[in-house]
Parts: C-alpha cells; sequence; structure tokens
C-alpha cells in the first residue's frame, strides 16, 4: 500500500517545493518594498483614528516582524495563480481528461474570487469594523493601536474573506467530479448558516454589524452555490412511488 503512495506523495512534494519557491522569491521582492504596501494596509484604520492617535510599535522588534508579515502576506497575494495551478496539477490524475481541462478556469475563477473576497474585507469590513472599535471609548483615553496586533488582525480578516469567498469555486469542483449536488447543499443550508455565523464571529470584530457583513454575502455565496450545483450536478427527479390500489 505504501508503494502505492509513493508516486503521490513525491508529486505532492514537488507541487509544495514549486509553491514553497515562488512565496520565497516573491516574498524578498516584496520584502524590498514592504513600507508602501504597509501604508495600503494602515489606510483603513488611519481613517478613523482620531485626533492625536497614531500607530506604535510596543516592543523593540515589532516593526521588524510585521514587516516580515507584511511581506509574506504580499508574496501569498502575488503567489496565488501558483499555488492554485500547483494545487490542480497534485489533483489531474484523478480526473477525467475533459475535467482536466478546466485548469484554466478554476485557476482564474479560485484567483478572482480570493480576490474579491479580500476586496470586500478591505472596503467595507474592515472601516466598519476599525471605526467602532477606535472611536468606543476614545473620549476617555487616547487610542495608540499597536502595528503588529493591527498587521495580524488585518491580514487574518482578508485571508478569511478570501477563503470564504472559494465557495462557489469548490462547489463547482466538488459537483463536476460528482460529490455534490443541489438536494445535498439545500438540506445543509440550515447547519451552513449556524456555521457561517460562527465563522463570522470568530473572524470579525466584536460587533454585530461586522459580523452581519460577513455573514450576509456568504449566505448569499451558498445560495449562488446551490444553483451551480444544480446546473454542473443536479439531484436526480425524486419519483413517486404511489401505487395506486385496485
Amino acid at each position: 500500500m505504501f508503494e502505492d503512495l509513493k508516486p503521490h506523495i513525491a508529486d505532492l512534494r514537488k507541487r509544495l517545493v514549486i509553491s514553497s519557491l515562488t512565496l520565497l522569491v516573491t516574498f524578498f521582492a516584496c520584502f524590498a518594498f514592504y513600507e508602501p504596501i504597509l501604508g495600503w494596509m494602515m489606510l483603513p484604520i488611519e481613517s478613523v483614528l482620531p485626533p492625536k492617535s497614531q500607530m506604535v510599535a510596543v516592543e523593540v522588534q515589532e516593526t521588524f516582524f510585521t514587516a516580515l508579515k507584511v511581506s509574506f502576506f504580499g508574496a501569498f497575494i502575488i503567489s496565488l495563480p501558483v499555488i492554485f495551478w500547483q494545487l490542480w496539477l497534485f489533483l489531474a490524475p484523478g480526473l477525467y481528461d475533459h475535467e482536466k481541462k478546466l485548469v484554466l478556469p478554476f485557476v482564474l475563477s479560485a484567483t478572482i474570487m480570493f480576490l474579491i473576497g479580500a476586496s470586500f474585507a478591505y472596503w467595507v469590513v474592515v472601516p466598519f469594523g476599525f471605526e467602532f472599535l477606535v472611536n468606543f471609548g476614545s473620549a476617555v483615553v487616547t487610542v495608540l493601536p499597536s502595528i503588529g496586533k493591527y498587521v495580524t488582525f488585518f491580514t487574518k480578516l482578508l485571508f478569511g474573506f478570501g477563503v470564504a469567498f472559494e465557495l462557489p469555486v469548490l462547489t463547482f469542483f466538488l459537483a463536476s467530479i460528482g460529490l455534490v449536488d443541489d438536494r445535498t447543499l439545500k438540506d445543509f443550508f440550515k447547519y451552513a448558516v449556524v456555521l457561517i455565523f460562527l465563522l463570522s464571529a470568530l473572524l470579525t470584530p466584536p460587533d454585530v454589524l461586522t459580523q452581519f457583513l460577513m455573514a450576509g454575502p456568504l449566505i448569499v455565496l451558498y445560495g449562488i452555490s446551490i444553483y451551480i450545483a444544480k446546473i454542473v450536478n443536479p439531484a436526480p427527479k425524486q419519483i413517486d412511488e404511489d401505487v395506486e390500489e385496485d
């Protein structure tokens, strides 16, 4: 059995090496320009900071490690097409020939949906969330946000939204290979809503508005996923087995 797994393990290692090398190269490129990237990340919170407030580094090494986080996040975004491409190549041996031809649509749609999710978080969720957090109690205390903690929270939020917006792409792939259909997703809908709100509570700031800003689009995406599954792999129609008695 282990012998049968060797080719798959070797292929997985190859895909991981290519993805890691791409991340490494783009990381050094982003590290050389981390200041503009950091400036872009700070725009949402700087726009809601009260007068006399500013970003600070609490610890001596915080600025350096923040630069590393910023560079890695930038490298990850740039490397997304390569990462998705390598993921598809790893899965391709188990697919039919007509499914293997979907590599370009998969890479493009997965990258675009991730960027849409991250953009929604950047332009909508982050400003609303941090405006609430920063202004809460600002009349009593001076707000001095830690740059390191802000970047950590910012990247987690954008990454979470990016991954969440992959739901239609994932549904299309699973429906294409026959693992899910529209009836399966419809039956799971009520549980999905609960999971979506739990995920929103974990990833967003602790205010109801921001949580709904994440949960709302995800519920809509789940509905879109049901429609995608209905087109790609519709559930067989239930046959009425009632028999009339003479």
